[in-house]
C-alpha cells in the first residue's frame, strides 16, 4: 500500500510539472493551469510567422522573456488574440521585423519588449494594454507611428528613447505617469501633447527631441532634470502649478528667447546648467532671452544671466 500511494504521488506530480516541447520553429511549456507560454523560437526562422492560438488543444496565454530575441530574419509576425501577456525582451533584436499585430486580448507589454527591432516602422498598441514597460520600444530607429490608445496609464521609463524616425505622438488623456527618458532623443519628433492629469515631467524625457514648442498642463508641478534639454524650444510658458524645476532642465536649448514662470516661489536648481542657451569663451554659462516672471522676487541659478 506505502508503493501504491509513492507512485500516485509522483504521477500527480509529474502531472502537474510544466515541461517543455516544440511545435514547428517554436519551443513552449504547458503551465501548471493546463495553458502553454511560447520560451523560444528557433532563430533561423525567417519571412512570416504565426503563432497558434492552441497546441494540443491546450490554448496560447503567453510570450515568454526573450522568446524570440536575435530571430533576425523575421520579417512579420502575428499573436493569435489568445495571448494576454507579452513578456521582457520577448521579441528584442528582431532586426528585420517590419509588422506585428498586437491582438486586444494583451493586457501589457512589459520592459524591452520590442527593443532594438530597428526595421519596425509602425505599430497599434490595443486598447486592453494598460501599461507600456521600460524600454519597451527603445531604439526602434525606423518607427515613424504608434498608436497609443486610453487604456494605457503608464509609459515607462525610456519606453520609446532613440525612436529617431518618430515625428508626433499624442499621449491620451488616461495616462496618468509618464517615465524618465520616456523620450530622449526622439530627435526629429517635433509633436507631443502632455495630457491633463500629469504631476510630472521626468528627468530626461524629452531630451534632445526636436520640440519647438509645447503646452504644460496645469497638473504638472515638477519638471525633472534635463527634462527639455537640447530641444528647439523658442518659447515655453511654466504654468503656475509647477513648484520645482530640476537641474540642466534647458540645457542647451539654442533657440529658446523667452521663458514664463507663472509661479514666483517656483525653486530653480541651483545649477549653471539649469537655464542656459550660450556658453562664453571663459566656459561662463548664460541665457540669451527672456524670463517672465508672474513677480520680481523669484530667484534664478546665480550663474545664470539673463
Amino acid at each position: 500500500l506505502p508503493l501504491l500511494v509513492l507512485a500516485l504521488v509522483l504521477i500527480l506530480a509529474i502531472k502537474d510539472k510544466t515541461y517543455a516541447a516544440t511545435y514547428g520553429d517554436l519551443t513552449y511549456e504547458v503551465q501548471d493551469d493546463g495553458t502553454i507560454k511560447i520560451t523560444d523560437c528557433n532563430e533561423s526562422a525567417s519571412g512570416a510567422l504565426t503563432i497558434p492560438s492552441t497546441i494540443d488543444g491546450k490554448k496560447v496565454t503567453s510570450i515568454g522573456k526573450k522568446a524570440f530575441e536575435h530571430c533576425r530574419k523575421l520579417t512579420n509576425i502575428t499573436i493569435p488574440n489568445s495571448v494576454t501577456s507579452i513578456g521582457e525582451d520577448a521579441f528584442a533584436y528582431c532586426s528585420s521585423l517590419t509588422n506585428i499585430t498586437i491582438p486586444n486580448s494583451v493586457t501589457s507589454i512589459e520592459e524591452y519588449a520590442f527593443d532594438i527591432c530597428i526595421s519596425l516602422k509602425n505599430i497599434t498598441i490595443p486598447d486592453s494594454v494598460t501599461s507600456i514597460g521600460r524600454s519597451a520600444f527603445a531604439s526602434c530607429f525606423s518607427l515613424t507611428s504608434i498608436t497609443i490608445p486610453n487604456s494605457v496609464t503608464s509609459i515607462g521609463n525610456y519606453a520609446l528613447e532613440y525612436c529617431t524616425s518618430l515625428t508626433s505622438i499624442t499621449i491620451p488623456d488616461s495616462v496618468a505617469s509618464i517615465g524618465n527618458g520616456a523620450f530622449y532623443y526622439c530627435d526629429i519628433l517635433e509633436s507631443i501633447t502632455i495630457p491633463e492629469g500629469i504631476t510630472s515631467i521626468g528627468d530626461k524625457t524629452f531630451s534632445y527631441c526636436n520640440l519647438t514648442s509645447i503646452e504644460i498642463p496645469d497638473s504638472v508641478i515638477s519638471i525633472g532634470n534635463s527634462a527639455f534639454a537640447g530641444t528647439s524650444l523658442v518659447s515655453i510658458t511654466i504654468p503656475d502649478s509647477v513648484i520645482s524645476i530640476g537641474e540642466s532642465a534647458f540645457m542647451w536649448c539654442t533657440d529658446l528667447k523667452n521663458i514664463t514662470i507663472e509661479n514666483p516661489k517656483c525653486e530653480i536648481a541651483d545649477s549653471q546648467e539649469t537655464i542656459y542657451t550660450m556658453a562664453d569663451q571663459n566656459g561662463n554659462y548664460f541665457f540669451k532671452g527672456t524670463i517672465s516672471v508672474s513677480y520680481t522676487h523669484l530667484t534664478l541659478p546665480t550663474t545664470s544671466r539673463v
